[in-house]
């Protein structure tokens, strides 16, 4: 297993090793005491599974308090997948970085703590799975729009589909800080 670092502290991309023959392949999408050796959070509380269509981009997502790490993967399909830091005080306070994620390449992102989290899909469809540090609370969701200008994210698509929701989320900077989790705790 190959876990490279981001341009964002705690970011890690993850190349899980794949056996693979005539046959198939084979592969471990986790391993607590690998992923443990690689500096990985050893505690999942909930996997979540989403199947979208070309187009379709969903975030910025994150929670805070009770802020959720994610380990993520495409089962079938390919999406760009990005991360923004959004602690409060962080020196990459407004940054991102993306990866493209595929069942082809079958690389992992690890999103810690702190951070906004999108995806868009930039094949026909894609089947995405991700484990979370924490459960889902409805009451300490944030979102910060897809296209703020501020962050300028770099998405390989010009117009897509979203939901109200996420339509309809501010711009980093329109966020009370006192909303956004700290860089010291990630709740």
């Amino acid at each position: 297993m190959k876990v490279s670092e981001t341009k964002l502290p705690g970011v890690l991309v993850i190349e899980p090793d794949v056996y693979g023959d005539e046959r198939g392949f084979f592969l471990e999408t986790w391993s607590a005491k690998r992923y443990a050796e690689a500096g990985l959070p050893q505690t999942y509380v909930q996997d979540n599974m989403s199947f979208s269509t070309k187009g379709i981009l969903r975030g910025l997502h994150l929670q805070h308090p009770k802020g959720q790490g994610k380990l993520v993967h495409v089962i079938a399909g390919e999406v760009f997948d990005v991360a923004v830091d959004v602690r409060v005080g962080s020196p990459t306070f407004g940054k991102w970085d993306g990866v493209l994620l595929s069942s082809d390449n079958r690389k992992q992102i690890y999103i810690p703590p702190g951070f906004a989290h999108g995806f868009c899909v930039t094949g026909e469809s894609a089947l995405f799975a991700y484990k979370c540090t924490e459960l889902y609370h409805r009451e300490t969701e944030l979102g910060v729009i897809w296209n703020d200008p501020e962050i300028g994210i770099d998405w390989p698509i010009d117009e897509p589909v979203l939901s109200g929701k996420d339509a309809a989320f501010p711009k980093l900077s329109e966020i009370d800080p006192s909303r956004l989790p700290p860089l010291k705790t990630q709740s």
